[in-house]
């Protein structure tokens, strides 16, 4: 028995989540979690100070941010006209709408995407969260894709 434990110690520990880290936009009060070790190259913030992007080593990247409902669309105008976007400019296989969040799947090239976009109180904000990654990393990135979306969050 006990070899047969220590036979899959190495297979439990690969499994293991990566130690997630956590941003908070100071402008918008858009909060999300992600592993940190994974995407671990910090790129220099926007001006506006409406978000943040990082990178991996292997090419993929997260992008968090807030802003502004400045069309003031419900938010069945702004996921309609979303999903209608991506139908056009990529190969979208997946969306889901709910009362108050969104969710766009699909293909751009050689990267697959997922964008989760959620409205704040009053739909006076608007919170995002954007990851690609090369789709032959797929193995890598999908699970960390649910986690991450799931944890944004915003007032």
């Amino acid at each position: 028995m006990r070899i047969a434990a220590a036979a899959f110690l190495p297979a439990l520990l690969l499994a293991a989540p990566a130690a997630a880290d956590s941003y908070v936009n100071p402008r918008f009060g858009t909060s999300i979690k992600f592993p940190a070790a994974v995407f671990s190259q910090p790129q220099p913030p926007p001006d506006n100070g409406d978000g943040q992007r990082w990178r991996s080593p292997d090419g993929a990247e997260l992008a968090v941010f807030g802003s502004y409902n400045a069309l003031e669309q419900a938010p069945a105008d702004f996921f309609g006209e979303l999903v209608e976007s991506r139908k056009q400019t990529t190969k979208l296989t997946y969306s889901r709408v709910e009362d108050r969040w969104g969710v766009v799947s699909g293909f751009a090239g050689q990267h697959v995407y997922y964008e989760k976009y959620l409205f704040g109180a009053g739909d006076e904000i608007i919170h995002g969260v954007i990851l690609s990654y090369p789709a032959d990393s797929k193995a890598k990135y999908d699970p960390l894709v649910g986690p991450i979306a799931n944890s944004l969050d915003g007032p």
